[in-house]
């Protein structure tokens, strides 16, 4: 599922396939919240689009119904987003802070907070460029 695009209604029930594990379509339109439900076959369309892109797989048949599991992983998904999303900046996360931060979109009070909760990186990134094998 490398570079299949999903959309937002399709991310938006991976998000719940994620948090459910194996479950039905049934149980997917049950644990979206009341401002966000929309018709079972709407979501049912959604799921059978995730499966096709490979980003849910059929584990089980229970009845008449199908129980669904991601078949891709959280991170890596996500992952794949960053990088899209850097892509999109000519891979420099510096240019991308900086849009976030001229948007408002994060403040330098997130960019601390999220400074002083990483661990620092320095020793690693001392030891990998400059003639260390």
């Amino acid at each position: 599922m490398s570079k299949t695009r999903l959309s937002k209604a399709e991310t938006r029930i991976l998000e719940q396939c994620w948090k459910l594990g194996t479950c039905s379509v049934r149980e997917i339109l049950d644990s979206l919240p009341e401002a966000e439900r929309v018709a079972y076959t709407t979501v049912q369309t959604l799921v059978y689009r995730l499966e096709q892109k490979g980003a849910v797989r059929k584990v089980k048949k229970i009845g008449n119904a199908q129980l669904f599991a991601p078949a891709i992983d959280q991170s890596e998904f996500r992952g794949g987003l960053v990088r899209d999303l850097l892509d999109l900046f000519g891979g420099s996360p510096r240019l991308l802070v900086s849009n976030l931060l001229e948007t408002g979109t994060i403040t330098l009070r997130d960019l601390k907070a999220l400074q002083n909760a990483t661990p620092s990186r320095k020793s690693s990134r001392g030891r990998g460029g400059k003639g260390h094998a």
